[in-house]
């Protein structure tokens, strides 16, 4: 051991022949305190970016293909394109809208319809994994196709109905090969044209009933000469005249067509899969009839028409819970054929979603998808990009609470300053009496460095074991928290041995900055004019 080090050791003691002095021991804590202070919250934060991060991504894919148009028909080869992208291991269409979902008398607004392919979600969504109910057999109806765009269809009888010429409409791309939609009318007013069946013939005209013919008008009509085929009977209702007709709101069952009553008719029904928090608040189970409304209702320009609401009725099939509760209760899925018969666009979808092995590589798989597609038609966007606000403020936020939480260790350095200066004025004495025998400035340096070292050391270690027991805690017995205000229902933790190292030096470091004054004051020292003070 040397001299330096026997010196801090010493000078660390009270003159007690105590282990350490009261001013050790304060700084010692104080140390402690702050550098588990400081790991506990830099863990709590960052286990809450963390979990928004994977709640995000349970629910969200990796990398977004969109397009700036309503018309992306072309997805089935921009899919195949990406599958070729090294990085990507998964790629699927999906449409999303906001819809109005009524179970009975609960309806919730704002909540997002996302239609997705039941063979292909799997690979880009963990939606799998969060389910707790049900299954997602059953999500794409049998028989099932993609819906045929109505526009087109108006297209063709505007064309049929009229001059050619006059209602020919030039779509480029309108199914993604690249040919005109007056190019495919054409072909298809010619096809109807050549076939026999397409000449127009005078439509039959219904069957009128006979005519009665009264012999005397000024008599009552004679009942039993009538013609063949005319109706007969009493017209008196049952009850006689004075009867109380039905409520026209009550339809009888065999009249009625809801699907919803007949729960042979619910089991033929499309399937969706809810939240854990929307089914809460609809009180739906596994297998209940909800029906989803577009709230899309107004004038369409492409169409020319006004746009009714749609509404269509699913079978409820799972229940998720993805544990952020912005997503178990604004967030439904379907399958993408019925999600895409809410609009008129046919066999269009709203983007393609890839999922990538390594999330931290997105940014640079963005750029090779922007490399392959080469066209200002199309938008991509990564994850990060996508919820680029919640984690910016995240990340501030960690940061902000990690900088004021380090002011603490900053106050428990100068409780290491304070104590080492009053160990300087009350040693000077024998500091004059080292350096009268010849010890170095350099040796006196070292060894008011090393009481700090050993103080910031020992008030680190304690502090990081105390920061790491309660976060051990709170991960067994998890602090619950509002889902309605913070989103999730519990105080998540993420316990990184790299942040606990950065407090833990962090602490040390700033216990040698405080010592260092200290220790350049005690090599200052002259010996002669310490005893001439004495």
């Amino acid at each position: 051991m040397g001299f330096p080090l026997q010196v801090a050791l010493r000078y660390m003691g009270s003159r007690q022949r105590a282990f350490v002095s009261l001013g050790t021991a304060l700084a010692v804590l104080g140390v402690a305190l702050g550098t588990a202070c400081l790991s506990i919250v830099v863990s709590v934060t960052g286990g809450f970016r963390a979990e928004f991060r994977e709640k995000v991504l349970g629910v969200n894919a990796h990398v977004l293909v969109l397009r700036h148009s309503s018309d992306f028909r072309e997805y089935r080869k921009v899919m195949d394109d990406m599958r070729q992208i090294p990085g990507v291991i998964g790629v699927a269409p999906f449409v999303i809208n906001p819809m109005m979902v009524s179970h009975g008398s609960k309806t919730a607004t704002g909540v997002l319809l996302k239609g997705v392919d039941p063979k292909l979600f799997g690979e880009v969504l963990d939606l799998p994994k969060h389910i707790v109910e049900g299954d997602t057999e059953g999500l794409r109806a049998e028989g099932a196709k993609p819906p045929e765009s109505t526009r087109r269809l108006r297209l063709r009888e505007s064309v049929l109905t009229g001059p050619a010429k006059q209602n020919r409409v030039d779509i480029e791309g309108i199914d993604g090969s690249g040919k005109s939609g007056a190019a495919e009318l054409d072909e298809a007013i010619q096809a109807l044209n050549d076939s026999p069946s397409s000449a127009p013939s005078a439509a039959p005209k219904a069957p009128r009933a006979p005519e009665i013919a009264n012999p005397n008008p000024g008599s009552a009509l004679d009942l039993e000469h009538l013609p063949a085929g005319v109706p007969q009977g009493d017209i008196e209702p049952e009850g006689g005249y004075e009867s109380t007709l039905p409520d026209p709101d009550d339809i009888p069952e065999e009249l009625d067509e809801d699907p919803c009553r007949n729960p042979e008719a619910v089991k033929k029904l499309p399937g969706i899969i809810i939240g854990k928090s929307l089914r809460e608040y609809l009180g739906a189970d596994l297998g209940s009839c909800l029906q989803v409304t577009s709230p899309t209702v107004g004038y369409s320009f492409s169409s020319g028409s006004f746009r009714p609401p749609v509404a269509k009725r699913f079978r409820v099939i799972a229940v998720f819970d993805a544990g952020f509760d912005q997503y178990d209760s604004k967030l439904v899925y379907t399958d993408l054929y019925e999600s895409q018969a809410f609009h008129q666009n046919g066999d269009s979808v709203t983007g393609v979603e890839m999922k990538v092995a390594r999330i931290d590589d997105s940014q640079a798989i963005k750029a090779l998808v922007n490399a392959r597609l080469d066209s200002p038609v199309y938008n991509t966007m990564d994850w990060m990009e996508l919820n680029r606000g919640l984690f910016t403020a995240l990340q501030i936020q960690q940061i902000t609470i990690s900088m004021v939480l380090a002011l603490m260790i900053l106050v428990a350095a100068f409780t290491v300053l304070a104590t080492l200066i009053m160990v300087v004025l009350d040693k000077r004495r024998e500091i004059a009496v080292m350096k009268a025998m010849g010890a170095t400035d350099w040796a006196l340096v070292r060894a008011f460095l090393y009481q700090g070292g050993i103080i910031g050391l020992f008030g680190a270690g304690f502090g990081l074991t105390l920061g790491y027991a309660a976060c051990l805690l709170l991960l067994k017995y998890p602090f619950p928290l509002d889902p309605k205000v913070y989103f999730i229902s519990y105080l998540p933790v993420q316990l990184d041995p790299w942040w606990f190292l950065a407090a833990g030096v962090f602490s040390l470091v700033v216990c040698l900055a405080g010592s260092l004054w200290p220790a350049l004051h005690a090599a200052r020292l002259r010996p002669a004019e310490a005893f001439r003070e004495q």
